[in-house]
């Protein structure tokens, strides 16, 4: 590894929407990257870490996957299907992962690298709040914080609503933004809404072999979509091509409700605030990004 490396633990709920596995494939394609983990989050985690297994051997590389929370922190899992594991029986995958506790692996590898690991979140929280409320000395032990997660500054819709993966488990997306951390950031559908596909434009792009699992995933997803938005795939290239985005620090508050708005992302520009979100994109320096990892 060079000494542009950068150190990954990928906190995901791979096989809800196809995105995850988009970045998935990107990270492990990227030679900067250094996966130290993966982690699932939300229903099913053991279905989940199938879905990461098998793009994992599709990429010959052996990385430790540890199946964590499922259901959030004070409810069910509203998120209880993995529908892309309809694709797994024809990818070899690992099945058995073993008794270790996610949360305790993730503090164990920031622990014992401190200041060296980025915390890459792409799914529901409930993970991250966990090991933020378990060991509280793990967040600044973080070379830095980041996250698909939110909707903050959005001209096309002005009537708030909850992103997904902040829905799916409000009180723990609170508990992350309470939390400081270093260089904590945030990817929302304001901007990764403004990078998509359709799925013809998927066909012709997806053709390395890394791809090729990620591709058959697609198909499940096309089934009843017409695009996919590179949501989690942002926030991963973003670590590796700042260029791709220009961010506004501030403070995000999240806020309860009883219906489809639990878990809005208030959003207060502070210059100093201790947040900081991608506020616009450049999709052709995106896929430039993206895909150059793929030769």
């Amino acid at each position: 590894m060079s000494d542009d490396t950068v150190k990954i633990l990928f906190d995901t709920d791979i096989g809800s929407d196809i995105d995850d596995a988009v970045a998935l494939a990107y990270l492990l394609a990227q030679p900067r990257a250094e996966i130290l983990g993966i982690t699932t989050v939300s229903g099913q985690p053991v279905e989940r870490a199938k879905l990461a297994s098998a793009i994992c051997k599709t990429a010959g590389q052996d990385i430790r996957i540890v199946p964590g929370s499922e259901d959030r922190l004070d409810g069910a899992t509203r998120q209880p299907n993995v529908p892309q594991a309809s694709v797994l029986p024809d990818w070899p995958h690992e099945t058995e992962f073993g008794d270790d506790d996610a949360i305790e692996f993730m503090a164990d590898t920031i622990r014992a690298q401190p200041n060296e690991v980025v915390l890459l979140a792409v799914g529901p929280m409930t993970n991250v709040a966990k090991l933020f409320t378990l060991h509280p000395d793990v967040p600044g032990l973080l070379r830095s914080l980041r996250l698909m997660l939110g909707r903050f500054i959005d001209p096309y819709n002005s009537t708030p609503s909850a992103e997904w993966n902040a829905h799916c488990d409000p009180a723990a997306a609170g508990i992350v933004y309470s939390t400081s951390a270093p260089g904590h950031t945030s990817l929302g559908l304001d901007v990764t809404t403004k990078v998509t596909m359709n799925s013809d434009e998927v066909a012709e792009h997806f053709k390395h072999p890394l791809l090729q699992p990620v591709y058959e995933m697609s198909k499940v997803w096309f089934d009843e979509r017409e695009i996919l938005n590179f949501h989690d795939p942002l926030a991963a290239v973003t670590l590796f091509d700042e260029t791709v985005c220009e961010y506004e620090n501030g403070t995000s508050v999240v806020t309860r409700a009883d219906d489809r708005d639990d878990g809005i992302t208030d959003w207060s520009p502070e210059p100093l605030g201790p947040h900081r979100i991608g506020v616009t994109v450049n999709p052709k320096r995106f896929f430039e990004s993206y895909f150059s990892v793929f030769q």
